[in-house]
Parts: C-alpha cells; sequence; structure tokens
C-alpha cells in the first residue's frame, strides 16, 4: 500500500504539482511582458509627440519667424523754391510727422519756427526710388510759398528735399500684432546684459531649463495649491510666446520644458536671444499688441531702440514681467519702482556700477505721451488703400510680409476736412452724417478721405459705399453732350424753361419743376446751369437723347444706371463720392480720364520695389468742349447757386463747381475745383430721411471751409486754339456786340458761333460802316 501510494504520489506530483508551478511562471513573465509593452508604447508615443513638436519648432521658427504688418505712409512732403504752402500749414505736415520742437532743430526728427521761418532736421529714409539722408535744411514760408530753402553748412542749396513720409497705420494680421524687428547687434549691450540678469542668471549655461528655477517655482506652487510660479528661463518664455498659450497648467509647461530643450539643440543662444528680444509682449495699444524691444522704445520713448539711455533700458527690461501692472503711463510709481529694482539687479550682477544706477534712479521715467495710434487714425483712407492693393496683393501678403506702402495721403488735407466737416455736422441735427473725398487735379492722387461724422471710427465707409441720388451734379454731364456738338449748341444757345410733362408706357405722368417753383422762359445755356434750372436741363437731355448722356457719364468716369429713365437728367442715379470725384476729376483735367489712385508704390521690408502706380491719362473729351463746360461751371460760383462761396475762396481764384439738391432736401452735395485740388462733399441721412439742407447750404459749407484752409491755385484754364470770345446777346442767342442790351461774352468753338445776328448788332455794324465811309471822307 505504501509503495503503492508512493508511487500514486510521485505520479500526482508529476502531473499536478509542475503544472501548478509552470502556470505560477506563466503569470509572472506575462505581466511583465505587459509592462514592458505598455512602456515600451508609452516611449513610441512620446518619442512620435517629441518628433512633432520638434517638427513644429523647426517648421515655424525657421525662416520667415514672425508675420510683419505692412507698413504704410502717406505721401513725402517734398519742398522746393515756390511750392505754394502755408506757414501754418507746412507745420501741420510737420506735426504729423511726430518732429520735436527743439530749439536749433540740431537732432533728426525736430525742429523750430520763429514767425514764417523753420529749421527742420529730417530723418534719413529708405524711398522706394532711392534714400534721402538726414539733413538740416532752412526755409521761408512768407506770403503762402516756400522762398529761400538752404541748407546749412552744405556747398550748396538744395533744388528740393523730400521729407520722410509720415506713418499712418498699418495692415495687420488676425492677432494685430506688431513689431519692428531688430538685429541682436542692434541692441544696446547693457540692455541685453540686464535682461538676461533679471529674467535668466544663468541663461548661457543651461540648455533650455533651469532646474534650480523648476525647484523653487514647485516650492511656490505645492504652498499656493496650484501654479503661480513658472521658474521659466529665457528659452520657456519664448516657447510660451511664440508656441503654446498663456495657460497655467502643469501639460503646457511640460510641452514648453521640452521644446525649450529642443529649441536649444536646434539654435544658438544668439539666435534664440535675438528672437526673444523681437517677441516679448510688452504693450497694448488699442486693439494692437506691442511685441519686441524695438517696437516697445518707439511706443513708449518715440526713439529707437539704440538711442535708449540706461534708465529707459531698465524701464523696459521691467516691463517684461507685466507690462500691463507695470505700464509707465497708468502706473508711473510702480513702473519706477521696477525700474529701480532692475538697476539694482544690473549693479548686483555687475552689469553697471553704482554711480550709473544712481544717474538712472534719479532720472524721470521718460515717456512720451501716448500719440496717435498705429494702428491707423485714417480708417476711411486706409480702406481706400487696401481696396486699391486687393487687385495685386493678397491680404495675407499685405497682413505678414512687412511691406512698405507709400501712398497719396496728405495730412494737412486730411486735417482740414476733417475739420470743416465735424464743426459743421455738429451745428446740425445729431443724425446728419457726411463725407468727403479730396483729390490732386493734376494726377488724380487722393490726399484725404472723411468716411463719416466721426473720422476715427473704422465701420461704414460712407465716402466709398454710400451710393446716394447725386441730384443737379448730373447736369455737367448733360451740359458737355451738348457742349460737344458745338455745330448746334453753344453757351449763348437758348434753351426753354417752360411746362413739360412726361408720361412712362403705364401711364405714370411726370412735370419736372425747377427748385424755385417759377419758369424763366428763354434761358442761355450757361445760365441755366450756373443757376441749375431743372427744366432746361431735362428738355436738353431728352434732345440729346438719354443714351448719349449716359455714354457722356460713363466717359467721365461714373457708374451706368441699370436702367435709363427721364428722370436720371435730375440726378435720380446713385453714385458713392469717390464715384463723383472721378467724374469730376475729368472735367477738372480738361477732359483727360485720369484714375484716381492711392497708392504710388509698394516695396518689400529690405526697400527693395515690387510696383509703381505710373500716372495713367487717356484723352476723354474733346479739349474745346470741356474748356466751355468749365467756363459755365466757373459762373456757377460767380453769380449761380455757389456764390456764397465768397465767405472763403477769394474771386481771383476763380473755382468752378455743381451744388446738387435732392428731391425733399434728403441729399446735399457739392463738387468743385480749383487749379489743383477736386473735392467732393456728401450730407445726408443714413436711412434717407430729409436734412432740410441744400447743396448751398450744406455740402457747399463744408466744401467752403476746406478748401479755404488750403493752398489753392487759380483756375486759369488756358483757351484751346480753335476757342475764340464772342458778344451774344443773353434772350435771344443771337450775334451781337459789346454795348447792346443783354449782350455777354463768351467763348466759342471758332467757326460756329450764332448763325443769326442781333438787330442791335446790325445797327451797330452798319453805324460803324457808316463813320468808317465818313472818316475815310476826310482822310
Amino acid at each position: 500500500m505504501a509503495k503503492s501510494t508512493k508511487r500514486r504520489s510521485t505520479k500526482k506530483g508529476s502531473r499536478g504539482s509542475p503544472t501548478r508551478r509552470s502556470a505560477k511562471g506563466r503569470r509572472l513573465p506575462g505581466f511583465w511582458r505587459w509592462s514592458v509593452r505598455l512602456a515600451l508604447s508609452g516611449l513610441v508615443v512620446l518619442a512620435a509627440y517629441t518628433a512633432y513638436l520638434d517638427f513644429r519648432i523647426t517648421s515655424e521658427f525657421e525662416g520667415k519667424r514672425w508675420a510683419i504688418p505692412a507698413r504704410v505712409y502717406a505721401r513725402p512732403l517734398e519742398l522746393y523754391n515756390g511750392l505754394q504752402l502755408s506757414a501754418d500749414n507746412l507745420e501741420r505736415e510737420i506735426e504729423a510727422l511726430d518732429y520735436a520742437r527743439q530749439a536749433g532743430a540740431s537732432t533728426p526728427g525736430s525742429y523750430d519756427r520763429r514767425g514764417d521761418t523753420f529749421t527742420l532736421h529730417s530723418r534719413a529714409f529708405e524711398f522706394w526710388d532711392g534714400s534721402e539722408p538726414a539733413r538740416r535744411i532752412r526755409l521761408n514760408v512768407g506770403g503762402g510759398e516756400v522762398s529761400a530753402l538752404s541748407q546749412p553748412g552744405a556747398a550748396q542749396d538744395p533744388a528740393l528735399v523730400r521729407l520722410d513720409p509720415a506713418r499712418i497705420g498699418s495692415i495687420y494680421p488676425a492677432k494685430r500684432e506688431d513689431r519692428v524687428l531688430v538685429q541682436l547687434g542692434e541692441v544696446p549691450p547693457t540692455l541685453v546684459a540686464g535682461l538676461i540678469a533679471v529674467e535668466d542668471h544663468h541663461f548661457f549655461d543651461h540648455y533650455g531649463l533651469s532646474f534650480t528655477g523648476i525647484a523653487r517655482a514647485l516650492v511656490a506652487n505645492i504652498r499656493a495649491g496650484r501654479v503661480v510660479q513658472g521658474g521659466s528661463t529665457l528659452t520657456q518664455q519664448l516657447v510660451k510666446n511664440f508656441f503654446l498659450t498663456q495657460d497655467r497648467t502643469l501639460w503646457r509647461k511640460a510641452n514648453e520644458a521640452v521644446m525649450a530643450v529642443l529649441l536649444e539643440l536646434h539654435y544658438d543662444k544668439e539666435e534664440i536671444l535675438e528672437a526673444y528680444l523681437n517677441e516679448v509682449y510688452l504693450a497694448q495699444d488699442g486693439s494692437r499688441a506691442i511685441h519686441g524691444f524695438g517696437l516697445a522704445s518707439r511706443f513708449y520713448f518715440a526713439k529707437p531702440l539704440q538711442q535708449l539711455d540706461l534708465a529707459e533700458q531698465a524701464l523696459l527690461i521691467g516691463m517684461v514681467k507685466g507690462p500691463s501692472y507695470y505700464n509707465p503711463r497708468s502706473n508711473p510709481g510702480r513702473a519706477k519702482d521696477r525700474r529701480d529694482l532692475v538697476l539694482s539687479e544690473m549693479v548686483e550682477t555687475g552689469v553697471i556700477d553704482e554711480d550709473a544706477a544712481w544717474r538712472a534712479r534719479s532720472s524721470g521715467l521718460g515717456v512720451v505721451p501716448r500719440g496717435r495710434t498705429a494702428v491707423t487714425n485714417y480708417p476711411a483712407f486706409m480702406d481706400l488703400v487696401k481696396r486699391h492693393l486687393r487687385r495685386d496683393y493678397r491680404y495675407e501678403d499685405l497682413s505678414t510680409e512687412g511691406l512698405r506702402i507709400f501712398t497719396t495721403f496728405a495730412p494737412h488735407v486730411q486735417q482740414a476736412t476733417e475739420r470743416a466737416l465735424s464743426r459743421h455736422l455738429e451745428r446740425w441735427d445729431e443724425g446728419i452724417e457726411g463725407a468727403a473725398v479730396m483729390v490732386n487735379v493734376d494726377d488724380g492722387e487722393v490726399g484725404a478721405v472723411v468716411g463719416g461724422r466721426d473720422p476715427r471710427y473704422d465701420g461704414f465707409n460712407r465716402a466709398l459705399d454710400a451710393h446716394r441720388p447725386i441730384g443737379s451734379l448730373i447736369k455737367p454731364a448733360i451740359y458737355l453732350t451738348a457742349l460737344s456738338r458745338p455745330d448746334t449748341y453753344g453757351l449763348g444757345t437758348v434753351l426753354e424753361d417752360k411746362p413739360v410733362t412726361l408720361e412712362d408706357r403705364s401711364g405714370n405722368r411726370w412735370s419736372p419743376r425747377n427748385y424755385d417753383d417759377a419758369f424763366h422762359g428763354q434761358v442761355p445755356l450757361w445760365e441755366a446751369l450756373a443757376k441749375s434750372y431743372n427744366v432746361p436741363a431735362v428738355r436738353l437731355g431728352l434732345d440729346l437723347g438719354l443714351p448719349a448722356v449716359t455714354e457722356t457719364l460713363v466717359e467721365l468716369g461714373g457708374e451706368p444706371p441699370r436702367r435709363v429713365y427721364p428722370s436720371m437728367l435730375l440726378g435720380a442715379l446713385p453714385q458713392s463720392p469717390l464715384q463723383v470725384a472721378r467724374i469730376y476729376e475729368t472735367i477738372a483735367s480738361g477732359g483727360f480720364r485720369v484714375p484716381l489712385r492711392a497708392v504710388r508704390g509698394v516695396t518689400t521690408a529690405e526697400g527693395e520695389p515690387l510696383n509703381r502706380y505710373e500716372l495713367a491719362v487717356e484723352r476723354a473729351f474733346s479739349p474745346e468742349s470741356v474748356y466751355l463746360l468749365t467756363t459755365a461751371m466757373q459762373r456757377v460760383v460767380s453769380e449761380g447757386t455757389a456764390q456764397g462761396l465768397a465767405r472763403w475762396i477769394p474771386d481771383h481764384v476763380q473755382a468752378a463747381g455743381k451744388t446738387g439738391t435732392t428731391d425733399d432736401t434728403r441729399d446735399s452735395w457739392f463738387a468743385g475745383f480749383t487749379g489743383n485740388r477736386l473735392g467732393v462733399v456728401w450730407v445726408g441721412r443714413d436711412k434717407n430721411g430729409r436734412t432740410g439742407l441744400t447743396g448751398s447750404s450744406g455740402a457747399m459749407q463744408i466744401w467752403g471751409e476746406a478748401f479755404g484752409a488750403l493752398d489753392l491755385k487759380p483756375l486759369e484754364p488756358v483757351p484751346p486754339e480753335d476757342i475764340e470770345r464772342i458778344w451774344v446777346q443773353s434772350n435771344t442767342g443771337q450775334l451781337a456786340v459789346a454795348g447792346c442790351e443783354g449782350a455777354v461774352e463768351l467763348p466759342y468753338v471758332r467757326g460756329h458761333q450764332p448763325a443769326d445776328t442781333a438787330p442791335c448788332a446790325k445797327r451797330r455794324g452798319a453805324l460803324d460802316r457808316a463813320a468808317d465811309w465818313v472818316k475815310g471822307l476826310f482822310e
């Protein structure tokens, strides 16, 4: 039994016990296998994620590292002897450049004024067609023009000086970040050393992480029960600003640490430091974020980074910790304490000595008052610039490549226009709006655009987008159509001003009336335009044919109507102020169609020319017909509906223009020009309500005040060779002579004078012949 039992036991053991031991052996290796698999999977995921972070760093940090907004500049003011410019307007141009008033104007970007004598010290500037050096000049502007232009110390006086242009805005990327890039070699060494002393003592020794800083931050965070301190190196701060969000989470901090090490593996310390200097956030200017020391220097001190003194450098270094908390404009005391602490750190680390720190602590903050925002103070004009550039550039290029855009903007013209429009709109009902466009006659350059009551409001731009009926502003197109047919029409041609009724196919009747609700019988063509009679204009337009008038309107530069109705002849035709400016520019330029332009040229950030928008001119109408029309439009000002301009415009200027009023005084218009400037003004309500203002009592008042503040050349068009002056009797349109009752001297196309002679002229002719015969008897 025992033997048998032993045998069974042995057998059971050979089958059972080893089996149980084998099962236990398999469970332990399986656990480790799963652990190893999990660990390997984690390493693969970590490696993949690290590779992804590495790819982000190399792809986003390499090459073009920042989205740099396009810089938009006004036209540069060119000074030369004989330039028409008043002393006050010159000073307005200088103020737009942010020149400091300084006795003797000893430094670039300064000026000194003594009465009508100016001393300017211009800044060096790289234009699209070459560089302009900084220079100190002296000039006199007595009598409304530049004279005695000289450059003290130079071998000879300059014939022309081009001032650096005012920066009027930028075209920003979506985040609206702004910066002025600087190279490490351009940064004051004390600023670099001070930044490292305050923000990262061991910057040149670590590989992206400071373990002592991390330990210190960890203790602080444990005590607070939340993330309150980062212990970040400059490299980590750069990673956070450049790649990550500002969230205070452990996951973000882990990403930041890994990416900081990777960044240090790919790039040297100098590259990282230069990137940090350009990336760090230092201020908020409205919707614009100020990044980098280069722009912060200009934003707070109005000078380049290289010109900052030690106290100013320390102030910027101190603001890295909290730009809002240590804002020197809103928290000067707090900012000064922080600046002085930075100076102490710089002494402690050997960057500066105690004497230098003491002198810096003794100085004020040196912060300039907040100037005009670089986003733009001129949203309506910037809107026109963007639309102009849209034809040639993608928005991404404009907002990220740092392009330099040179426009036609004229600061003192914009200021005069804004001031006139705002002053008059404030006098009228609160709901009344307005818009204006100012253009140089010679080249079609737009000098100013105002889009509404609040010229700083970046919203609905009425100058470009308010398409409103233009009323009597259509009439020059009617009369130009007629005067282009000199065999039939001249300025003395008599038009009928008597009732007329039109009926359409539906039986609707239309009986146009004059504004004064009267009829004037037979009136000469020039008078019908000068006094803006409606009925003669309608009769004339119908005789000429609506298609012919429409063709003239389009040739002038206007938008064609979708459908042509007789009411178009009284301005039932929507156009924007900018479109009206195109129409009147063709008239003002003597019949040449000159496309309006807001941009002169575009360069890269380095100054390489990309586009030049040259002057394009095309003859649209004969010089004779436009000369005749201009003569009649000058009579609008001298004896017609715009006589009130005499309050602002001297007689010798001989301006030409046209008032416009729509039904129920819903729209008030004025378009006019002198020898050098054209302006269009609209006044009305956005919801098309009544204003109670005519063209004369509304828009013309704004135009007059604005032009009265500008430097104007008289409108003295040279008569074409085929123009001669003759006497015509006003009530009959017949050929007359001087001394005949109602006779007026008018220009006519040679060979197209009136066929009939007035009785007075016949009698005078007979008497003159008799006198000549008698005279001959005694000779």
